[in-house]
């Protein structure tokens, strides 16, 4: 197979699995049941201290915060795959090393946290397909 048709079947496998998986994310909250995981109702909870102000943290601010770094997430996700669906109209360019780089090292951040859900074995098969989405935007940016 050509290496561009090899670089354009990778980033369009790359890009379409992000963009679903950015999409499936938009649900998260839902599927995972985040309402029934963070009740509103319990024990206080300990504060918020940052050096001079206190913030009484609440369930609901827990929540929140929870469904803003999920879909921060989720819209990464979705820009991400549709960057990589687009990759043969900007990989020519001066910046195409630094963004594929950026990209990479998302995947591999995304990665390594996978550890917070658990080390079961779908849980190391997640973060190894993880790490290798990073290999392949770190391969193509140092080429």
């Amino acid at each position: 197979m050509p290496p561009d048709l090899v670089l354009t079947a990778g980033f369009l496998i790359c890009g379409i699995f992000t963009v679903v998986l950015g999409l499936v994310h938009f649900a998260m909250p839902w599927l995972l049941d985040f309402d029934g995981a963070i009740p509103t109702e319990g024990d206080a909870l300990r504060p918020l201290n940052l050096l001079v102000v206190t913030y009484q943290t609440k369930r609901s601010d827990i929540r929140g915060i929870a469904q803003i770094m999920n879909h921060a997430v989720s819209y990464t996700l979705v820009s991400i795959g549709i960057v990589d669906v687009l990759a043969s109209r900007w990989l020519a360019t001066w910046f195409a090393p630094y963004l594929l780089a950026w990209i990479a090292g998302w995947w591999f951040l995304r990665a390594a946290t996978q550890r917070h859900m658990g080390s079961r074995p779908g849980d190391r098969l997640v973060a190894a397909g993880f790490t290798l989405i990073g290999l392949f935007h770190l391969a193509v940016a140092v080429r």
